[in-house]
């Protein structure tokens, strides 16, 4: 359906006010005295003619036809049918852009009147606003429309304005744009300027909303981040506090002998376990561990070995023994690309030191005169095999000796350029300072170890330091 503009574009005298000019072909002019439709059996029929606008639909002006269509917002979403809420007080303006409107996909809502205007906007969505200025209170000032665009300004997420009026000043126009008003139409309007303007402030609106959206969206994806966070940390901190407490917080020492010993986690949590356990008066029971990996799931692994350690420790079995079966509880109880390093000796008072190795970083005895032995005998780290045989190893100790347990944290340890401390570096350090006493010797160690990686551990550390009293 056709709308011929032509059998209401009589000119009309010029009054000095914006808008007051004669109609064009593709000109819609409400101040016409000519009916828009004329009655026919009850329907609205249209004039035959063709209005510039149609021409242009049909492709005869060669620019591109502004419907629906073309509000593909750049959303990653499929384009919705735009709403567009119309608001005036003239029916025969409805009429027109309604007719207009829904020709070009449009989803149309009309209301005559301020306070049905606002009641619409908060009872629904739409894209966007058209709606005039003047209302029956007021027809030249804009005033009621300046109020309601105020009204508008309050509500949250309203969508863009676009002003109508035929009475416009540029006065008036600046207010309306000071208010929020996305763009400004004149009375009457052409087909296509009011079309381009629809569809480009319905783009920005939804590009606008869509940002928004995302935004929105981001923030509480934020949010649940950080809260999922602090959770995490308030777990680790706890299970931070159990793990210490898993490890001797008293060093039991036994006459001729001093015990040192120092745990650094990389994590808040970690994999490295120690333990001195007193097996009877004569007799100490000497651990240290690696369990492979970090974090949760080395820790909680640590606690199982811990456990277990202190169970068959009160069988008084020998340290090959021991690790046979504690091999098995391990193997049974994790999965196969688990294991752990474990070195585990027992000390009396003869200065003998019987071990098992599996697996572990060798310790070192540094003697007195600045020698010193890696205590390697042993066998297979723990829970790789089934069922595994353990040698027994054998060290007989001397006044002035030192012994150092330690873990791969304290050699691994990178300095800025990522060259490692290393065990030959560790081994003079002890050669160097083999007079200190225990805790003096473990002091040192970290200290110079820390000073040379930054304070940066890669790996959880731990070290245990025995001196033979002389």
């Amino acid at each position: 359906m056709s709308l011929c503009m032509s059998e209401i574009g009589k000119s009309v005298p010029a009054s000095g006010r914006m808008g007051r000019t004669p109609c064009r072909p593709d000109f819609y002019n409400p101040f016409s005295g000519k009916p828009l439709f004329a009655q026919a059996g009850g329907n609205l029929t249209a004039p035959v003619c063709e209005s510039a606008m149609d021409a242009q639909a049909r492709g005869s002006h060669g620019s591109p036809e502004m419907t629906a269509a073309t509000l593909k917002v750049s959303t990653g979403r499929e384009p919705m049918q735009p709403r567009i809420l119309i608001a005036d007080d003239q029916q025969d303006v409805l009429d027109a852009l309604r007719l207009l409107l829904k020709g070009h996909g449009y989803s149309i809502e009309t209301v005559n009147s301020p306070a049905d205007l606002l009641a619409a906007v908060g009872r629904q969505e739409f894209d966007i606003l058209l709606i005039d200025l003047n209302y029956a209170r007021d027809t030249t000032s804009g005033r009621e429309g300046l109020d309601v665009l105020s009204r508008l300004r309050e509500i949250e997420d309203a969508p863009p304005v676009v002003a109508m009026t035929g009475w416009a000043t540029v006065g008036l126009a600046v207010e309306a744009m000071q208010f929020g008003v996305s763009d400004f139409v004149e009375k009457p309007w052409t087909n296509t300027r009011l079309l381009e303007i629809l569809s480009k402030q319905i783009g920005l609106g939804r590009e606008r909303r869509e940002l928004r959206r995302r935004a929105e969206e981001e923030a509480r994806a934020r949010e649940e981040a950080l809260l999922h966070l602090q959770e995490q940390e308030r777990e680790i901190a706890e299970a931070k506090a159990i793990q210490e407490k898993l490890l001797p917080r008293e060093i039991p020492q036994m006459p001729g002998y001093e015990i040192a010993s120092a745990w650094q986690s990389a994590r808040l949590v970690g994999g490295d376990y120690f333990d001195i356990l007193p097996l009877d008066e004569k007799t100490l029971g000497i651990c240290i561990a690696d369990v492979a990996g970090k974090g949760m799931p080395a820790a909680l692994l640590m606690s199982n070995l811990q456990a277990a350690v202190r169970g068959l420790s009160s069988l008084s079995l020998p340290p090959n023994l021991l690790c046979g079966r504690l091999n098995s509880i391990v193997h049974r109880n994790t999965d196969s690309d688990r294991f752990i390093t474990f070195f585990y000796a027992h000390l009396d008072g003869s200065r003998r030191l019987a071990y098992v190795n599996a697996g572990h970083n060798a310790p070192f005895v540094v003697r007195a005169d600045g020698s010193h032995e890696r205590l390697r005998e042993g066998g297979a780290v723990l829970g790789v095999f089934g069922t595994a045989n353990y040698e027994l190893g054998l060290a007989q100790l001397s006044p002035g000796d030192r012994v150092i347990l330690f873990t791969d944290g304290v050699t691994e340890a990178c300095d800025p350029s990522g060259e490692e401390f290393g065990e030959a570096r560790l081994l003079r350090l002890l050669q160097d300072h083999r007079k200190l006493s225990a805790d003096e010797l473990q002091a040192k160690i970290l200290a110079v170890v820390a000073e040379f990686s930054g304070s940066r551990w890669q790996d959880d550390a731990t070290l245990v330091v025995l001196s033979v009293c002389e």
